[in-house]
Protein backbone atom coordinates (compact mmCIF):
# COMPACT_ATOMS: atom_id res chain seq x y z
CA UNK A 1 0.00 0.00 0.00
CA UNK A 2 1.40 3.44 -1.02
CA UNK A 3 1.84 5.51 1.84
CA UNK A 4 0.57 9.18 2.08
CA UNK A 5 3.87 11.44 2.30
CA UNK A 6 3.45 14.38 4.89
CA UNK A 7 4.93 17.16 5.30
CA UNK A 8 4.27 19.63 9.01
CA UNK A 9 4.39 23.02 8.91
CA UNK A 10 4.37 24.47 12.20
CA UNK A 11 6.51 26.96 14.03
CA UNK A 12 5.90 25.16 17.31
CA UNK A 13 8.20 22.17 17.98
CA UNK A 14 5.82 20.65 20.61
CA UNK A 15 2.76 21.10 18.08
CA UNK A 16 4.71 19.06 15.33
CA UNK A 17 5.72 16.60 17.76
CA UNK A 18 2.07 16.33 18.80
CA UNK A 19 1.06 15.93 15.14
CA UNK A 20 3.89 13.88 14.32
CA UNK A 21 2.70 10.96 17.04
CA UNK A 22 -0.82 10.82 15.74
CA UNK A 23 -0.23 10.39 12.19
CA UNK A 24 2.85 8.04 12.21
CA UNK A 25 0.71 5.58 13.91
CA UNK A 26 -1.27 5.63 10.89
CA UNK A 27 -0.16 2.49 8.57
CA UNK A 28 -1.16 4.38 5.43
CA UNK A 29 1.14 7.48 6.61
CA UNK A 30 4.79 8.71 6.98
CA UNK A 31 6.05 11.80 7.83
CA UNK A 32 8.47 12.80 5.18
CA UNK A 33 9.85 16.35 6.91
CA UNK A 34 8.99 19.04 8.84
CA UNK A 35 9.07 23.20 8.88
CA UNK A 36 9.50 26.20 11.09
CA UNK A 37 8.07 28.53 9.05
CA UNK A 38 6.32 29.08 5.57
CA UNK A 39 9.57 30.03 3.73
CA UNK A 40 11.00 26.75 4.85
CA UNK A 41 7.71 24.78 4.33
CA UNK A 42 8.27 26.15 0.48
CA UNK A 43 11.68 24.70 -0.02
CA UNK A 44 10.79 21.50 1.97
CA UNK A 45 7.85 20.86 -0.15
CA UNK A 46 9.70 20.89 -3.66
CA UNK A 47 12.44 19.10 -2.56
CA UNK A 48 10.84 16.47 -0.70
CA UNK A 49 7.57 16.27 -3.24
CA UNK A 50 5.09 15.43 0.05
CA UNK A 51 1.33 14.33 -0.63
CA UNK A 52 0.34 16.66 2.03
CA UNK A 53 1.55 19.39 3.67
CA UNK A 54 -0.61 20.32 6.81
CA UNK A 55 0.24 24.50 6.74
CA UNK A 56 -0.26 26.25 10.26
CA UNK A 57 -1.58 29.57 8.61
CA UNK A 58 -0.12 31.58 11.59
CA UNK A 59 3.70 31.69 11.24
CA UNK A 60 6.71 33.70 10.71
CA UNK A 61 8.67 35.45 8.05
CA UNK A 62 6.13 33.71 5.47
CA UNK A 63 2.67 33.32 6.47
CA UNK A 64 0.70 29.51 6.09
CA UNK A 65 -1.67 31.34 3.68
CA UNK A 66 0.85 33.05 1.67
CA UNK A 67 3.27 30.11 1.64
CA UNK A 68 0.30 28.10 0.50
CA UNK A 69 -0.53 30.64 -2.20
CA UNK A 70 2.85 30.12 -3.77
CA UNK A 71 3.14 26.40 -3.13
CA UNK A 72 0.05 25.94 -6.04
CA UNK A 73 2.77 27.81 -8.45
CA UNK A 74 5.91 26.21 -7.01
CA UNK A 75 4.84 22.15 -5.84
CA UNK A 76 1.47 21.92 -7.37
CA UNK A 77 1.94 18.33 -6.83
CA UNK A 78 1.21 19.05 -2.88
CA UNK A 79 -2.02 19.70 -0.98
CA UNK A 80 -2.61 21.66 1.66
CA UNK A 81 -4.26 21.20 4.89
CA UNK A 82 -4.40 24.46 6.50
CA UNK A 83 -4.83 23.91 10.31
CA UNK A 84 -5.60 27.30 12.35
CA UNK A 85 -7.42 28.27 15.46
CA UNK A 86 -10.20 30.81 13.48
CA UNK A 87 -13.84 30.32 13.12
CA UNK A 88 -13.73 33.25 10.97
CA UNK A 89 -15.40 31.97 7.55
CA UNK A 90 -13.57 35.13 5.85
CA UNK A 91 -10.28 33.71 6.93
CA UNK A 92 -11.40 30.37 6.08
CA UNK A 93 -12.04 31.45 2.77
CA UNK A 94 -8.60 33.43 2.15
CA UNK A 95 -7.03 30.35 3.01
CA UNK A 96 -9.65 28.28 0.78
CA UNK A 97 -8.50 30.68 -1.82
CA UNK A 98 -4.99 30.77 -1.64
CA UNK A 99 -5.08 27.06 -2.72
CA UNK A 100 -5.49 25.04 0.55
CA UNK A 101 -7.95 21.72 -0.12
CA UNK A 102 -8.83 21.61 3.49
CA UNK A 103 -9.35 23.71 6.53
CA UNK A 104 -8.73 22.30 10.14
CA UNK A 105 -9.27 24.04 13.54
CA UNK A 106 -5.98 23.04 15.85
CA UNK A 107 -8.59 22.13 18.66
CA UNK A 108 -9.88 19.20 16.36
CA UNK A 109 -9.58 15.59 17.81
CA UNK A 110 -7.01 13.03 16.94
CA UNK A 111 -9.43 11.50 14.76
CA UNK A 112 -10.49 14.74 12.88
CA UNK A 113 -7.02 15.47 11.36
CA UNK A 114 -6.03 11.92 10.40
CA UNK A 115 -9.72 11.87 8.40
CA UNK A 116 -8.83 15.41 7.27
CA UNK A 117 -5.50 14.47 5.57
CA UNK A 118 -6.77 11.10 3.97
CA UNK A 119 -9.63 13.56 2.42
CA UNK A 120 -6.74 15.93 1.34
CA UNK A 121 -4.32 13.08 -0.14
CA UNK A 122 -7.47 11.87 -1.95
CA UNK A 123 -8.05 14.78 -3.36
CA UNK A 124 -10.88 15.51 -2.07
CA UNK A 125 -11.72 18.82 0.34
CA UNK A 126 -11.77 19.02 3.78
CA UNK A 127 -13.63 21.73 6.49
CA UNK A 128 -13.69 20.90 10.35
CA UNK A 129 -17.40 20.51 11.38
CA UNK A 130 -17.29 23.77 13.61
CA UNK A 131 -17.13 26.11 10.65
CA UNK A 132 -18.35 23.83 7.45
CA UNK A 133 -21.95 25.81 7.90
CA UNK A 134 -20.19 29.62 8.12
CA UNK A 135 -18.51 28.53 5.26
CA UNK A 136 -20.89 27.43 3.22
CA UNK A 137 -22.84 30.53 3.72
CA UNK A 138 -19.90 32.77 2.61
CA UNK A 139 -19.59 31.32 0.03
CA UNK A 140 -23.33 31.15 -1.29
CA UNK A 141 -22.76 34.85 -1.10
CA UNK A 142 -19.53 34.97 -3.24
CA UNK A 143 -19.91 32.66 -6.05
CA UNK A 144 -21.27 32.90 -8.75
CA UNK A 145 -22.68 29.37 -9.44
CA UNK A 146 -23.39 27.07 -7.12
CA UNK A 147 -21.49 24.45 -9.05
CA UNK A 148 -18.52 26.11 -7.93
CA UNK A 149 -18.63 24.85 -4.78
CA UNK A 150 -18.35 20.91 -5.78
CA UNK A 151 -15.40 18.87 -5.75
CA UNK A 152 -14.78 17.16 -8.87
CA UNK A 153 -15.48 13.73 -7.45
CA UNK A 154 -19.00 15.45 -5.91
CA UNK A 155 -19.71 16.55 -9.58
CA UNK A 156 -19.15 13.19 -10.72
CA UNK A 157 -21.52 11.94 -8.27
CA UNK A 158 -24.39 14.58 -9.22
CA UNK A 159 -24.40 13.73 -12.87
CA UNK A 160 -25.07 9.81 -11.86
CA UNK A 161 -27.70 10.91 -9.76
CA UNK A 162 -29.24 12.96 -12.29
CA UNK A 163 -28.77 10.12 -14.65
CA UNK A 164 -30.83 8.04 -12.77
CA UNK A 165 -28.42 5.86 -11.51
CA UNK A 166 -28.73 5.05 -7.37
CA UNK A 167 -25.77 5.08 -4.38
CA UNK A 168 -25.40 1.29 -5.22
CA UNK A 169 -24.74 1.79 -8.43
CA UNK A 170 -22.49 4.60 -8.48
CA UNK A 171 -20.68 3.28 -5.79
CA UNK A 172 -19.91 0.18 -8.11
CA UNK A 173 -18.69 2.81 -10.99
CA UNK A 174 -16.36 4.75 -8.43
CA UNK A 175 -15.36 1.70 -6.49
CA UNK A 176 -16.38 3.29 -3.75
CA UNK A 177 -18.43 2.11 -0.42
CA UNK A 178 -22.63 3.18 -0.47
CA UNK A 179 -21.94 4.80 2.68
CA UNK A 180 -19.45 7.49 0.76
CA UNK A 181 -21.58 7.42 -1.94
CA UNK A 182 -24.47 8.72 0.10
CA UNK A 183 -22.45 11.02 2.21
CA UNK A 184 -21.64 12.52 -1.07
CA UNK A 185 -25.04 13.14 -1.75
CA UNK A 186 -25.91 14.78 0.91
CA UNK A 187 -23.26 17.16 0.89
CA UNK A 188 -24.27 17.88 -2.59
CA UNK A 189 -27.50 18.26 -1.50
CA UNK A 190 -26.41 20.79 1.48
CA UNK A 191 -24.28 23.04 -1.20
CA UNK A 192 -27.09 23.38 -3.54
CA UNK A 193 -29.51 24.07 -1.27
CA UNK A 194 -31.34 21.95 -2.86
CA UNK A 195 -34.39 19.16 -1.14
CA UNK A 196 -34.52 16.63 -3.31
CA UNK A 197 -33.52 14.48 -6.76
CA UNK A 198 -35.87 16.01 -8.81
CA UNK A 199 -34.34 19.81 -7.75
CA UNK A 200 -31.11 18.13 -8.43
CA UNK A 201 -32.17 16.95 -12.05
CA UNK A 202 -33.26 20.08 -12.77
CA UNK A 203 -30.28 21.82 -11.42
CA UNK A 204 -27.93 19.73 -13.95
CA UNK A 205 -29.81 20.07 -16.42
CA UNK A 206 -29.35 24.22 -16.00
CA UNK A 207 -25.90 23.47 -15.95
CA UNK A 208 -25.13 21.26 -18.80
CA UNK A 209 -23.93 18.10 -16.78
CA UNK A 210 -27.06 15.88 -18.49
CA UNK A 211 -29.58 16.43 -21.39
Amino acid sequence: MKRIRILLADDHPVVRRGFQMILAEQSDMEIVGEAGNGREALELAAKLKPDVVVMDVAMPELNGIEATRRMAENAPHARVLALSMHKDSVYVRETLRAGARGYLLKDSVAADLVSAVRAVAAGEGYLSPAVSDAVLDDYRRHVTNPIDLLTSREREVLQMLAEGKTNKEIAGVLNLSVYTVDAHRGRIMEKLNVHSINELVRFAVRNGLID
